[in-house]
């Protein structure tokens, strides 16, 4: 396992941020690691890149135990943090070259073209870093990342301040690197996970609540939704009474019904309209997506 995070809680005073967590992440795989605000993301990718302790647990990257006391594994880590600190009276170049030469790299000028390039800094990188605009720093913050060629690399929503036209590009460019190396990222940005990511974990108030899509899948048949139409007027009150069903909505012609179960609430919904002589003129389950997903299970208290 290129990452392996073992029963890892993390504590500030009587603070709970991070609490008994455990997962793996294998080499190629590109993980989205979600969560509301507040949850432990943050955390949790400082204590894997060995920027801050863990109060307790373990944590490996390629089998080598990861401490803030511990240059090794720094070594192969890649990593862009939420706040993205730059020098903002380098140049961009500068700057990079700086940054490789902190990692000994060999043939500094020549990587340095190469991320300039690869990240798309190709007319800014005469600028001074502090005169770019939010997406171009962003860039930056990448290269910088990207520049010992790590085998591992934790990104801390790197997409963040990039427009359109940039997502893409940046996008492209994570799902290129993911096919060689492991690669971690938080975002907020849902199509973004769905277009990168091989695999999910939410964290929610410091603990995980769903990893990997099987599982996600499984979370999802809990809280099925039913999209239905009657003829002529039903209230409200009497959909509520049908067994299973936890949530009624109205919308457009018809109704949301949703229930946290694994029963089938088109079989309890023909049967009510059975009983009480409704005529049904449409009736589908409502796929749920990832947005929706995350809400639920983030929603919930531990």
């Amino acid at each position: 396992m290129s990452i392996l995070v073992n029963e890892v809680s993390k504590f500030f005073g009587n603070q709970v941020a991070v609490n008994n967590i455990s997962f793996e992440i294998g080499k190629g795989e590109i993980v989205g690691f979600l969560g509301p605000n507040g949850a432990g993301k943050s955390t949790t990718m400082k204590m894997i890149t060995g920027y801050i302790p863990a109060s307790s647990g373990k944590i490996f990257v390629n089998n080598l135990l990861v401490d803030v006391d511990q240059l090794e594994p720094r070594k192969i880590i890649g990593y862009l943090p939420e706040s993205n600190p730059l020098y903002l009276d380098m140049y961009v170049k500068e700057y990079l070259d700086f940054v490789g030469g902190i990692y000994k790299i060999k043939h500094r000028r020549q990587r340095v073209d190469e991320l300039i390039s690869m990240v798309g800094l190709e007319h800014e990188y005469k600028k001074k870093i502090g005169a770019l605009s939010k997406g171009y720093k962003q860039r930056v913050g990448l290269a910088q990342a990207f520049i010992h060629d790590p085998e591992v690399l934790v990104l801390d929503e790197p997409t963040s301040g990039l427009d359109p036209n940039q997502l893409v590009e940046i996008r492209s460019l994570i799902k290129s690197l993911g096919q060689e190396k492991t690669i971690l990222l938080s975002t907020h940005i849902m199509q973004e996970v769905e277009a990168i990511c091989d695999r999910i974990i939410i964290i929610n108030q410091g603990k995980i609540v769903a990893d990997n899509p099987r599982e996600l899948l499984d979370k999802e048949a809990e809280f099925q939704t039913v999209y239905v139409e009657f003829e002529g007027k039903i209230s409200q009150k009497e959909l509520q009474k049908i067994r299973g069903v936890k949530t009624v909505k109205p919308v457009s012609q018809g109704w949301l019904l949703a229930g946290e179960s694994t029963l089938d609430l088109r079989k309890t919904i023909s049967q009510a309209a059975q009983d009480h002589g409704w005529l049904i003129l449409t009736l589908k389950i409502e796929k749920k997506s990832l947005e929706e997903v995350f809400k639920v299970l983030t929603s919930k208290k531990q």
